[in-house]
């Protein structure tokens, strides 16, 4: 924006811009904007700046200076990074029937539902299944580097309730529920997306069919951006069935890649995985995905955990909650449990079959022919 925005520029010149995530511009806006200029941020989206000191949770001038950026004349305004639990930090409504209430938490959607899922404890993890895949492991109270291709963040900040920063591994899935709207919208094989778990289960499996969903490369722990969406193993006997079921397995087994990962770098065996979003509605998926991981998955029956999770960190600020065995039994009531139902050798027979799949999958386009697509899409554009 610096380069392309006139407007921006020159407020950067002039020392005038501020810059947050969008946790900052709601918290602004709640408060009633410049008139009490509550400009605050939590650990959990600062760290997505990139100028987060994970180690110190304040803004590192080196990773700052690194982006040519200046915050010391000051010309670029940053907001003050608080914990995501605080009784005063944040300000209160300035406006509606609830004028005069205070603010008191703060997360980022991923460690909203860590939170929201009980993950207070390391080895705890999450995995939210929307458009995309974004799982959440606690890795307790230091933060782990990943030498396996995941992202090393912050979980939550409760520490004014005398509770350490706890700190998390983070893995993306880029195509999971879009992969599922892709075979709606692009194939037409059903008219709405739930229906997929039905279409799946008018085959016993997947008839041999590998479906690599990588319509945009494959993110964690992979990191391929060389890789295309390709079907492998189709004969004359595949059926939309066989599709539809290989395409629920692809964001399953993109989820034991990174799980995998996870425990490598965390060096703790995970022994459930809890999981939200629309794909956790299909018992199909879910089962599919406890026969890969081999563990029991762990449904809610409410599944607005990020919300939850948001109003648990509100709740510890003002005492409703004083610590987390007082949280035991939360959103406990309806959960489903799905243990797996096929052998380890089985599951270890599949993911060889779709790590084959990805490898097969990688190096469809050259940089020369990558340029040439870019440059379509530009001219598109035009």
């Amino acid at each position: 924006m610096l380069r392309h925005v006139d407007k921006v520029k020159k407020a950067y010149d002039e020392g005038r811009l501020a810059f947050g995530t969008v946790d900052t511009w709601l918290v602004y806006k709640l408060n009633g904007g410049p008139k009490a200029n509550v400009f605050v941020t939590d650990p959990t989206n600062a760290s997505r700046t990139m100028w987060m000191n994970i180690h110190k949770l304040q803004y590192d001038d080196k990773l700052i200076s690194f982006f040519d950026l200046d915050v010391k004349t000051p010309k670029l305004h940053l907001p003050k990074i608080v914990p995501s639990s605080d009784p005063a930090a944040y300000g209160k409504l300035a406006s509606t029937k609830l004028k005069g209430t205070k603010i008191t938490g703060c997360l980022g959607d991923q460690s909203a539902a860590l939170v929201g899922q009980n993950g207070f404890v390391p080895g705890r993890a999450k995995n939210t299944y929307g458009t995309g895949c974004f799982l959440l492991y606690n890795v307790g109270e230091e933060p782990v580097i990943s030498t396996h291709g995941l992202l090393a963040t912050v979980a939550y900040d409760f520490s004014p309730q005398g509770i350490k920063p706890v700190y998390a591994l983070e893995g993306s899935i880029a195509v999971a529920g879009s992969s599922v709207q892709f075979l709606r919208d692009n194939l037409g094989f059903f008219p709405e997306a739930p229906k997929v778990s039905e279409l799946a289960q008018t085959v016993d499996d997947n008839g041999g069919i590998v479906f690599v969903t990588a319509f945009s490369g494959l993110f964690a722990p992979y990191w391929y951006d060389d890789v295309k969406g390709t079907i492998w193993g189709m004969t004359n006997y595949t059926q939309k069935g066989h599709i539809a079921r290989a395409t629920l397995e692809a964001t399953c087994f993109q989820t034991k890649a990174i799980l995998d990962a996870m425990e490598k770098d965390a060096g703790v065996k995970l022994q459930e995985l809890a999981v939200d979003g629309g794909m956790s509605n299909s018992d199909l998926c879910m089962q599919t995905q406890s026969d890969i991981i081999q563990i029991p998955v762990d449904r809610p029956k409410m599944r607005e955990t990020t919300a939850l999770g948001a109003a648990v960190a509100a709740g510890f600020a003002v005492g409703v909650w004083k610590n987390f065995d007082e949280l035991k039994e939360i959103n406990s009531e309806g959960r489903s449990f799905f243990k797996p139902k096929i052998s380890q050798q089985a599951s270890d027979k599949m993911y060889r079959r779709w790590t084959k799949a990805v490898e097969m999958s990688k190096g469809w386009e050259s940089e020369d022919e990558e340029e040439e697509e870019q440059a379509k899409e530009e001219k598109g554009k035009l």
